[in-house]
């Protein structure tokens, strides 16, 4: 009868010794640090994929769906618009700062061009024109928002 009680106290000192170390809460120590990690990793982790960004594909499925007008000196305008988000995006893709920001200003000039010539279109073009140029202006900054070190 000693021998029983012996053991049995030896075993429930022994497993209530390896409950206290392991711990079998969700909520564990390491929690906070796994998910927001350090100060310093904060930036490093930072990263912009711009073939997973929304903006980036409506900007793709606006260059590919933009209407034609009347005007060829439009189209040629809106050509070059095209180009120069075309190669917004794949500099952002490559990382080149400098290239992307050749891209917003060539698109910048490009927009203040189709901007003037605007005003000799016709009222329901001039609507549809206004609507891809507003969704491409929101969809950039969007996008100029969401890069690092904006």
């Amino acid at each position: 009868m000693k021998r029983l009680v012996f053991f049995g106290v030896l075993i429930l000192l022994t497993s209530s010794c390896a409950t206290e170390k392991l711990n079998l809460s969700p909520l564990s120590n390491n929690f906070y640090s796994d998910t927001k990690g350090s100060d310093s990793d904060r930036g490093s982790k930072k990263s912009f994929n711009i073939k997973e960004n929304v903006n980036a594909s409506e900007i793709s499925n606006i260059i590919s769906t933009f209407p034609k007008f009347k005007n060829n000196g439009l189209n040629d305008e809106v050509a070059s618009l095209k180009y120069s988000l075309q190669n917004y995006l794949y500099a952002i893709d490559a990382n080149n700062s400098s290239g992307k920001s050749r891209a917003l200003k060539s698109f910048e000039k490009s927009y203040k061009k189709i901007q003037k010539q605007r005003q000799s279109l016709d009222k329901d073009d001039d609507e549809v024109l206004n609507r891809y140029l507003v969704r491409l202006k929101t969809n950039i900054s969007v996008i100029e928002d969401a890069l690092p070190g904006s």
